[in-house]
């Protein structure tokens, strides 16, 4: 198997060790860490050769990491801004017999940001919902092969499908300038830009995410796979 494949099963040995005397202190859900590929003896340390295969795909993933937890950020001032037209809105309408479209529609504008926006955070926080049945009695691995199979054959095609579906239609809308059918309403492609560009970003997390638990199972990076079962 060569020096390197002796190395590297028995890093994955160590950091299976690690697993079961309850690793996951200090490692945020779904967020990586490039580890050393040690020997298991204390003649020095070697690191991940730069060349590696995985290394530019790795690369990759943390960088899409970041653009979610950006777009995450943006669904978060999307609540706070809905909340307070909301508000606005019934304080207006009610104390001041006021009434407009435009702020009417502005707020179903920033929930589809805050859906659109906040789905490929969540994605990468392993915080999507579940109908957790045998995944959490899952061990070691399991979890891990679990993901790789709904990633591969249900997120990334169904994710791609939508992205296909969804850019002509902004982009139809971006054209004609479509307005709203209603009296004062708005303009409508900024509300259609948000499904092409959730989809898309779903999209790109879900093969952030394959290459991460690939590079997992070969030793390559720390995760935890934990998945928190929300209390009924």
């Amino acid at each position: 198997m060569g020096h390197y494949g002796h190395r590297l099963r028995a890093t994955r040995e160590h950091f299976a060790g690690k697993t079961r005397r309850g690793r996951r202190a200090g490692v945020l859900r779904g967020e990586l860490t490039f580890r050393a590929l040690r020997r298991p003896y204390p003649t020095g340390a070697e690191t991940i050769p730069k060349r590696h295969t995985l290394s530019v795909f790795l690369k990759f993933a943390l960088a899409m990491d970041w653009i979610s937890a950006q777009l995450g950020k943006l669904a978060a001032w999307a609540v706070l801004a809905a909340s307070v037209i909301s508000a606005g809105n019934a304080f207006v309408r009610y104390g001041l017999d006021f009434s407009s479209n435009a702020w009417l529609e502005i707020q179903w504008y920033l929930f589809a940001a805050t859906v659109m926006l906040g789905a490929p955070l969540v994605l990468k926080l392993n915080e999507h919902v579940r109908v957790d049945i045998i995944y959490g009695k899952l061990k070691r691995n399991g979890p891990v092969y679990v993901d790789l199979f709904g990633l591969l054959f249900f997120l990334l095609p169904v994710m791609g499908l939508l992205f296909w579906l969804t850019l002509p239609f902004f982009l139809g809308m971006l054209r004609s300038g479509e307005m709203s059918g209603n009296i004062g309403g708005l303009i409508r492609w900024p509300a259609a830009l948000m499904m092409p560009v959730g989809f898309g970003a779903v999209f790109l997390q879900g093969v952030a995410e394959v290459i991460k638990r690939v590079a997992y199972l070969r030793g390559l990076i720390e995760m935890d796979t934990h998945y928190e079962k929300p209390v009924q």
